[in-house]
């Protein structure tokens, strides 16, 4: 009996012991609590193999502790950061080749000292930007970013899955388990030790797409707009859509106070999407009439065969031609602000 009395105490204690470690070392009380959010958006090291256009690429996509691709950062540095969805996350692509990575190469390379952070993650669409203001950028201390470039366009020419939008599972045991992952203080230590030293070894993804391009035909801007000039009733409940989801982020921008920078999206095919080319008129629109700064992609930058490995995502040799695109425009307008 007093064996059995030894180890409920000892349970006891231990048990006790793992409570008040958690209380005073988890997250569960602190501002940084995400909660239920950012579900398998944070602290990855996943060992990656992707091939485009017979290349190879054997890479780390890693997600900080704060959800942001790539290395841990001090909150309070940073100054600007790039909001997209899988087009500006790119997943398979080694960051340094990604439109980002990519970008910060050229502005370190033109000794301007100014890094973009990306919050870019898959299926995010324009609710998806407001809500990371709202769940995920609020909970980061000291984090005032000045600029924020919206990568906008593809994963809003459909309805997009809210739960993807809002990072959380639709499942309750899901989330049950997601709010204990992002608050344990073990849990988090764990994660740690495994991405430095069990790294997950994803499988190789080929993106030697050899069907893409057959039959193709390109659209640029000229193009669409006589195509698509004439607007059905469904078009126009589109656009009215859109425009009060752009209502809803001007009263972010408005609270928030930063300076907004807008960057309009293109497909494989140009604007042959009728939907894509309503979005960026829109957002063009709207650009203008709040004095927004945009960069009009889909007008200034006609894409080639292998920029892509599907309808939306990019090939490295993609990437790059749109990060060429988008560096001195960017640069020149840094360099005034």
């Amino acid at each position: 009996m007093s064996f059995l009395r030894l180890i409920y105490y000892n349970f006891l204690v231990f048990f006790v012991a793992i409570i008040l470690i958690e209380i005073f070392f988890g997250y569960w009380f602190k501002d940084e609590n995400f909660g239920i959010y950012m579900r398998k958006e944070r602290k990855i090291n996943w060992l990656t193999t992707s091939n485009f256009n017979k290349k190879k690429y054997d890479f780390f996509y890693k997600r900080n502790y704060w959800g942001f691709r790539g290395e841990e950062f001090d909150p309070k540095n940073v100054k600007v950061i790039f909001e997209g969805g899988s087009t500006g996350n790119q997943r398979f692509t080694p960051e340094e080749l990604t439109i980002v990575g990519l970008i910060n190469q050229k502005l370190k390379n033109s000794n301007f000292n100014i890094n973009i952070f990306n919050a870019s993650t898959d299926g995010k669409s324009l609710n998806g930007y407001i809500n990371d203001f709202n769940f995920w950028f609020s909970k980061i201390p000291n984090f005032k970013p000045e600029y924020v470039i919206f990568y906008i366009g593809v994963n809003d020419r459909n309805i997009v899955d809210p739960f993807l939008d809002y990072k959380i599972s639709k499942d309750k045991i899901d989330q049950i388990k997601d709010y204990i992952k992002n608050n344990s203080i073990f849990v988090d230590k764990f994660k740690f030790f495994k991405n430095i030293y069990f790294p997950r070894n994803t499988s190789a993804y080929d993106f030697n797409n050899t069907t893409l391009y057959e039959n193709f035909e390109y659209v640029d801007y000229k193009k669409a707009k006589v195509l698509h000039k004439n607007l059905s009733q469904k078009d126009l409940e589109f656009k009215t859509m859109f425009q009060n989801k752009l209502l809803k982020l001007k009263s972010i921008i408005k609270t928030k106070k930063f300076k907004p920078i807008f960057i309009t999206q293109l497909k494989f095919d140009g604007l042959k999407d009728k939907k894509l080319f309503l979005v960026n008129n829109e957002l063009k629109l709207f650009a203008e009439t709040n004095d927004y700064f945009l960069i009009p992609l889909d007008e200034i930058l006609n894409m080639q065969v292998n920029d892509f490995y599907d309808e939306v995502h990019t090939t490295p040799q993609g990437s790059q031609r749109i990060a060429n695109t988008i560096f001195p425009i960017l640069l020149n307008f840094f360099e005034k602000n």
